[in-house]
């Protein structure tokens, strides 16, 4: 199968008008899907039922949706509206986030992300087909006797997973139809992909059907040491500021001197200087950056290594002409 494309929006400084536009160019240009964020800005399906009114075939993604600031019954329900609303072109792309943001902005306690994100799939799952809830769904709280008061289009919308820790994409294979790895060095991709496949083995499901979609950072320039110093801002703090996933992830794939360099600087308030120690190696591992023939040639090689979609970061604060020059550089 050949190689397919989305689009990514960032959730600081949303600019609606902007990603209505770039979602109407890239249904022109025959990307794929578009995917819409959410932190503690806008809320995202809203965002995708705007979007749902002014495409056709563009396919809607959450990117990502958390499991616990809307009950898995809210979830249903919204995803299953918004596919209504857009004709069967939903994509629910879920995640845990994180301690802070779940407790301090959403005032819900982050127990059990894994049994969490599990159970909200399994109930999702069952929502969808028409059935109603039982207690063998989940042990997180007593489901009982309710189902969908409505028929969804779809009795099975695809469900995506970003994860980076090794059980939940294991359990990706069992329970998911796409993973969503951020900033996880594409020739390593195997790795995640082998966790995948013994999920998938032990749920007796083709492993193959699951979609690789890793989140992209493209910069089609001639100069690509500039191309890459658009980049580096968001790497660093990642390693720095978004706990220690990152930089764990990134210390296992051979940059640990970089990522310990790069913590470190952030963590003592030297952002600028963090930002700077951020090296090439580290981000042609997992951007790209080059002219827009040779991005284009690297997100081939990225497909032979195992990515099914790519999505591709919108630059954000750049004139439009900027980023629909970006979409038609790399358009499939």
């Amino acid at each position: 199968m050949s190689l397919k494309l989305g689009i990514v929006a960032f959730w600081k400084n949303y600019d609606r008008r902007a990603v209505i536009h770039s979602a109407q160019l890239a249904e022109e240009l025959g990307y794929d899907s578009v995917w819409i964020p959410e932190a503690w800005a806008y809320e995202q399906f809203q965002l995708l039922t705007e979007l749902a009114l002014r495409t056709k075939t563009l396919k809607l993604a959450t990117g990502i949706a958390n499991v616990y600031s809307r009950s898995p019954g809210l979830l249903a329900m919204s995803a299953a509206t918004l596919d209504e609303i857009s004709e069967g072109r939903a994509i629910i792309g879920l995640g845990t986030s994180g301690k802070l943001v779940i407790e301090n902005f959403h005032g819900v306690p982050y127990h059990k992300p894994l049994t969490r994100l599990r159970d909200t799939i399994g109930i999702l799952r069952a929502l969808w087909a028409g059935e109603r809830l039982t207690p063998e769904l989940t042990t997180l709280f007593e489901a009982r006797h309710f189902k969908l008061e409505m028929t969804p289009r779809r009795a099975s919308i695809p469900i995506y997973v970003a994860s980076l820790q090794d059980k939940a994409i294991t359990s990706i294979g069992a329970l998911a139809d796409g993973w969503l790895p951020t900033f996880w060095p594409y020739r390593h991709l195997d790795d995640g992909i082998a966790l995948i496949a013994a999920g998938a083995r032990g749920a007796g499901r083709d492993a193959s059907a699951v979609d690789v979609a890793p989140f992209v950072g493209v910069v089609p320039l001639d100069d690509a040491a500039m191309a890459r110093s658009l980049i580096k801002p968001m790497v660093s703090f990642y390693i720095g500021g978004m706990g220690t996933y990152y930089h764990a992830m990134f210390c296992r794939y051979g940059f640990q001197e970089n990522a310990d360099l790069v913590r470190d600087l952030y963590n003592a308030g030297k952002r600028r200087e963090a930002t700077a120690a951020v090296s090439d190696e580290l981000i042609d591992a997992i951007a790209i950056c080059g002219p827009a023939a040779y991005c284009r040639e690297r997100l081939q090689d990225w497909h032979r290594h195992g990515v099914g979609t790519a999505l591709i970061n919108l630059p954000t604060g750049m004139p439009a002409e900027i980023t629909d020059q970006l979409l038609k550089d790399v358009a499939p």
